[in-house]
C-alpha cells in the first residue's frame, strides 16, 4: 500500500512522561506545527485533559478533522481495546485508563493505540526500510522480495515490533515482541536489555575504564571518545560497544530463528553503529557445535550489514539462481542462499513512529 499521496489527516501523538508531542500527519508529512503540552504524570484529570487539548488544538490550528487518532503510548496496555493499566514514567495511569473511548466520545473518530516498538516497526515496514530494501533489489535486477521485518529500538531501554506482510504481529495479549526480557548472553540470571541499553553501554564504560560513577558519561560522550572526538578511554569506549554489539547479535539470532526477517534498528544508540554492528554481524554469523564437536552456522541464513557498502552490493546481487525446469524449456528463479540484512533506521525512531502511526490507522480504516 502506498500512502504517500493519501489525502487523509491523521492526528499523532509522542507520548513521554515529561511532554506529549501531538502532530497532524497527511501523506506520511507532517502538516502544521507540533503541539507540545506538559504530561501531567501523576494526575490522570491534568493529563487526559492535556491529551484532549493536544487533539483540540491540532485540529484549530490545521483547519482539519482527522480521519482518525493513532499514537503511540507506553504499556501495560490493552491496545486491541484501548486500555492503558499501571505504566512507570506516567503513573497516573495505573490500575485501568480506556483511553481509547475517552478520545473517540471526545472527537468522534476512531482511536488506535499501540507500543512505540510495534510503530516503529510499521513505520519501517510501509515508507521506510523494507521499499528501499525491495526498490534497491529490484535496481539491481533480483527477483527476491523481502515481505517480513523485525523493529529494534536502542535506547533507554530495547523494544522490538514485528510486521509480517503488511500485517503488524502484536500478539493474543498485546504483548508480543516484548525482547527486553530474552535471555543475556553474558548473565544467565538477568534479561537482554541489561546489555542492549544506553546504561549498559554507560556501565560496560565505567567497567573498562575504571570509573566508579557510570552516569558520568552519556552513550554520546562515550561515542566521541571512541571515535577520538572526546578526551577519554578509547579502548574502553570502543569495546563498550562491541559488547553491546555481540549481545545484540546474540539476541537478534533468537528471533531470526523464528521471524526470518530484515532487521532495522533505530533509537538514540543507533547512531553509533559504526561501532557495534562489526561486532553484530559477526556474532549473529558465528558458529555452535554438537556434542561431537562438528560445528554449525548459528543461523541458517548469512546476515550481512547492509550499512556497509560492499555488502549491501552483493546483497542485492545475488542469492538467487536461475533453474532450468526439467522437460521444458521454462526456468525458474530459486533462493539459492538464504539470507537477511540488518540495517540502521533512515527516518529515525520518531518520525518511524509517527509514520507507522498514520499508516497503521489508514489500513485499519481501509480494512474496516
Amino acid at each position: 500500500m502506498n500512502f504517500s499521496n493519501d489525502p487523509r489527516t491523521i492526528f499523532t501523538l509522542d507520548a513521554g512522561g515529561t511532554n506529549y508531542v501531538f502532530t497532524a500527519i497527511k501523506a506520511c508529512q507532517k502538516i502544521g506545527e507540533q503541539i507540545t503540552l506538559p504530561a501531567e504524570a501523576d494526575n490522570l484529570d491534568k493529563s487526559i485533559t492535556n491529551i484532549k487539548r493536544g487533539f483540540a488544538i491540532l485540529a484549530e490550528t490545521t483547519q482539519t478533522k482527522p480521519s482518525a487518532i493513532s499514537f503511540a503510548f507506553p504499556g501495560p496496555a490493552d491496545y486491541e481495546n484501548g486500555v492503558i493499566f499501571n505504566i512507570g514514567n506516567i503513573p497516573a495511569f495505573a490500575g485501568g485508563v480506556a483511553l481509547a473511548d475517552i478520545l473517540q466520545n471526545e472527537f468522534n473518530v476512531p482511536v488506535f493505540i499501540n507500543n512505540d516498538g510495534d510503530l516503529f516497526a510499521y513505520g519501517e515496514a510501509m515508507v521506510g526500510t523494507l521499499p528501499s530494501i525491495n526498490q534497491t533489489l529490484k535496481s539491481n535486477g533480483n527477483p527476491k522480495r523481502y515481505k517480513n521485518i523485525f523493529g529494534i529500538t536502542l535506547g533507554t531501554g530495547l523494544g522490538g515490533g514485528f510486521v509480517i506482510d503488511g500485517k503488524l504481529y502484536t500478539g493474543d495479549n498485546s504483548n508480543a515482541s516484548e525482547i527486553w526480557l530474552m535471555k543475556n548472553k553474558y548473565n544467565a540470571t538477568s534479561f537482554a536489555e541489561e546489555s542492549a541499553c544506553i546504561r549498559a553501554i554507560q556501565k560496560s564504560y565505567a567497567k573498562y575504564a575504571n570509573i566508579d560513577d557510570y552516569k558520568k558519561y552519556s552513550p554520546k560522550d562515550i561515542e566521541d571518545i571512541a571515535f577520538g572526538k572526546l578526551s577519554g578511554n578509547i579502548q574502553a569506549a570502543q569495546k563498550a560497544y562491541e559488547d553491546m554489539g555481540e549481545a545484540l547479535g546474540d539476541i537478534l539470532c533468537e528471533i531470526i530463528r523464528i521471524t526470518d526477517s530484515i532487521v532495522v534498528i533505530g533509537g538514540g544508540l543507533s547512531y553509533g553503529y559504526k561501532l557495534f554492528m562489526p561486532s553484530l554481524i559477526k556474532e549473529m554469523n558465528a558458529q555452535l557445535q554438537n556434542a561431537d564437536g562438528k560445528q554449525f552456522p548459528k543461523l541458517v541464513q548469512k546476515v550481512y550489514n547492509l550499512e556497509d557498502e560492499t555488502q549491501l552490493k552483493e546483497f542485492a546481487t545475488g542469492g538467487m539462481k536461475e533453474v532450468k525446469v526439467y522437460g521444458s524449456t521454462k526456468t525458474t528463479f530459486a533462493t539459492s542462499e538464504k539470507r537477511v540484512g540488518v540495517c540502521i533506521s533512515k527516518l529515525g525512531a520518531s518520525n518511524a513512529v509517527a509514520v507507522g502511526a498514520y499508516a497503521f490507522a489508514l489500513n485499519k480504516l481501509d480494512n474496516k
